[in-house]
């Protein structure tokens, strides 16, 4: 089973809700802080769970900024789950709501509707579904709608990205790349469906398949490094750590962005296989892990900070 899972994320699809399902008593000791010579950290005050759907699973955490700013910028978080597990009350990590709040932005948590109860293309429109609530609701919940970022990880990342190349499924509901300040995809590794299917190996090719079927024409629709000719969303910061897989995606991904007219950073740190897919979605937010001062700066630098 170790075996498995290790050889599974290396094709770039386990995410922490499938960490927690595996190891459940490490998993918890390191969102306490425990283990690993962290402190422990204190949640985010002022959590509203909110529905923008009628489905069960069109749910939201959202936090206000700790500084009482009104008009605070807003983070968005998409989990990830291989498109058909995960939850914002796991795979957000320990320390994002804290050091976003804490650092003067508002940030929301989102759930989607899994597959294969719904379809990939359903997902991205929960997304943009959740977007238009939070703008809807921004005087009352208090923070800027002019200044959003969407963030992912895994699964989560190759949405967002969805999302911030494919304009529909904004337009779906009522909104546009105009909506969104930039996307930060988080070690996503299916930016180029066909590719990750051909290149990803037996281990994940079923996982793949139910997301994406087998039509080559809905697969490249559902590729974001497809998609990346101009116009996306204003600007887009890669992260990822040393997965073969998620290397070539995510460089594949920054050309089609550069080449469409796009700012777009890319940045890679420390890490490979099931532990670096893990740590940099847990840890980030973290002060002490590299990435959290580079999606920081970049964060400021977007929101005009």
């Amino acid at each position: 089973m170790k075996r498995i899972l290790i050889l599974a994320l290396a094709a770039g699809a386990l995410t922490a809700g499938t960490l927690a399902e595996a190891r459940p008593g490490e998993r918890l000791r390191e969102r306490l802080g425990g283990g690993q010579g962290r402190a422990q950290v204190a949640p985010a005050p002022g959590k509203q769970t909110l529905a923008y759907g009628a489905d069960a699973l069109q749910q939201l955490d959202y936090y206000p900024a700790q500084s009482g700013d009104k008009r605070a910028p807003l983070v968005v978080f998409v989990h990830g789950g291989g498109w058909k597990r995960g939850s914002k009350d796991n795979a957000s990590g320990p320390w994002k709501a804290p050091h976003y709040t804490q650092a003067g932005y508002a940030y929301a948590s989102i759930n989607y509707r899994l597959v294969p109860a719904a379809k990939v293309e359903q997902q991205a429109a929960d997304v943009a579904a959740s977007l238009r609530y939070l703008i809807d609701n921004a005087a009352r919940l208090g923070f800027d709608p002019t200044r959003i970022v969407i963030m992912g990880h895994s699964a989560g990342a190759h949405l967002v990205a969805l999302v911030g190349t494919d304009e529909q499924y904004l337009k779906g509901a009522g909104l546009s790349f105009a909506n969104l300040r930039g996307v930060v995809p988080n070690d996503g590794a299916a930016y180029d469906v066909p590719r990750q299917i051909a290149e990803g190996g037996r281990f994940m090719n079923d996982t793949y398949v139910q997301a994406f079927g087998t039509d080559p024409a809905r697969q490249r629709a559902l590729s974001p490094t497809l998609n990346a000719q101009a116009p996306n969303a204003p600007a887009f910061l890669l992260i990822h750590v040393q997965r073969q897989d998620g290397i070539a995606q995510n460089k594949a991904l920054e050309t089609a962005l550069r080449q469409g007219g796009t700012p777009v950073e890319r940045r890679d740190f420390p890490g490979d296989g099931l532990k670096g897919h893990m740590e940099i979605n847990r840890s980030l937010g973290d002060p002490a892990y590299p990435a959290t001062p580079v999606v920081d700066a970049w964060l400021k630098r977007v929101f005009g900070l």
